[in-house]
């Protein structure tokens, strides 16, 4: 799968802890979380799997689209913070499609983002973080430029090829808006996330704001 890592920014960032020094890592989501309605219409999706298929509660996410996924020290945690938010703050809300069923072969089943234009401008501005975050000696920042909204993942693939030759077949169209992004953080891959903070983007009425130099 393309990530669409970015590799150079055009900000300056202060660099982390000195290298050689340790400090405890966790990982980092910033995700987008459907509202309204389609929020509720995929979780009735994602159960409805579940059932057909077998699978626990403790399979299914809270239905997201991850923007970005790194590794990083809690001690820079509030630099990474303020810097999202600046790079919030120059972003306008935008509305997300679903459109239709696609899989990453043998673990997940997914509805792909109709048009992934919104994303890229807010990728070229996350690639402040990936500089930052390479300062200090983590690894690069996962910058996610296909996005997508997950149905069911970490399938055995068993399930997913029973599974994908039926959704292949199905339809799904829905939109929503997306006025804020959450950073999310867990120690584990199979921790429960905990919420560090939420984002505001700019009403799609109001002019964007300049970052400093």
């Amino acid at each position: 799968m393309d990530t669409g890592l970015v590799k150079q920014s055009p900000f300056t960032l202060s660099r982390g802890p000195a290298s050689g020094e340790r400090e405890r890592r966790v990982e980092y989501l910033l995700v987008i979380y459907p509202t309204g309605d389609l929020r509720d219409k995929l979780l009735d999706e994602q159960q409805q799997f579940s059932s057909d298929y077998g699978l626990s509660s403790s399979v299914r996410n809270k239905p997201h689209i991850t923007v970005a996924a790194f590794q990083a020290g809690e001690v820079v945690e509030d630099t990474l913070i303020r810097w999202i938010q600046r790079i919030c703050n120059r972003h306008k809300s935008f509305e997300i499609t679903l459109n239709n069923y696609s899989g990453f072969p043998p673990h997940t089943i997914y509805l792909r983002v109709l048009d992934p234009q919104p994303f890229r401008q807010l990728m070229q501005q996350l690639r402040a973080i990936d500089d930052f975050i390479r300062s200090s000696g983590c690894p690069p920042v996962n910058l996610i430029n296909r996005p997508f909204l997950s149905i069911a993942g970490g399938l055995t693939e068993q399930v997913y090829n029973k599974a994908m030759p039926d959704y292949s077949r199905r339809t799904f169209h829905g939109s929503f808006g997306v006025d804020e992004l959450v950073l999310l953080k867990r120690e584990h891959s199979f921790d429960p996330c905990k919420t560090v903070n939420i984002f505001r983007l700019l009403p799609d009425t109001q002019q964007p704001c300049t970052l400093p130099a």
